[in-house]
């Protein structure tokens, strides 16, 4: 059973790392006006995405295991919003304090700890339940991370997996035993 749960703990922190090099790489191929560029009134820039996840992931995994994952001093609703005095930078170096923080967290974890339980806004959740909804609330807006960067970037866009037209090619080289040297 203790290998299951070390397997889980791999497995989401590797997950994790992944959506993290996704939305990365993305944001690294926009400039700063498209940074801070919406859609419209209604959508969010990815500032604001990056914005909030980072509270996000400061808030549900500092002290993970001994307070509620919903901070009081988290201003979540200011997190959809930039502020002239914040600069792409700012918003970046609070996204790999988020980042940091879940990962030294998420590591830390044993096996024994899948079986406590936390709160997020009073709730209690099974610490698996807790990975889980964060594993799903980063796949969200990575998502959308990769979708506006895609959009500004247009006919400009490089895969990060697979391109179009290339899915055969891409089986073919993966089916293919492993050269060795």
């Amino acid at each position: 059973m203790d290998a299951l749960r070390t397997e889980y703990l791999r497995d989401s922190a590797a997950t994790l790392r992944k959506y993290k090099s996704l939305a990365d790489q993305s944001l690294a191929r926009v400039n700063d006006a498209q940074f801070f560029a919406a859609l419209d009134a209604e959508s969010n820039s990815l500032a604001v995405v990056v914005k909030h996840m980072s509270g996000n992931l400061l808030s549900r995994w500092t002290d993970l295991l001994t307070s509620d994952g919903e901070k009081p001093g988290r201003d979540r609703d200011s997190e959809f919003a930039i502020a002239a005095t914040e600069s792409r930078d700012s918003v970046m170096a609070r996204w790999g304090a988020g980042w940091a923080c879940a990962f030294a967290s998420l590591e830390s974890l044993t096996p024994a700890d899948l079986d406590r339980t936390i709160h997020i806004r009073g709730e209690p959740h099974s610490l698996v339940q807790a990975i889980n909804r964060q594993l799903t609330h980063a796949a969200y807006h990575v998502g959308q991370i990769v979708f506006l960067a895609k959009h500004f970037q247009a006919d400009r866009w490089e895969s990060l997996s697979i391109p179009r037209g290339q899915s055969q090619q891409f089986n073919a080289a993966m089916a293919a035993p492993p050269v060795r040297g």
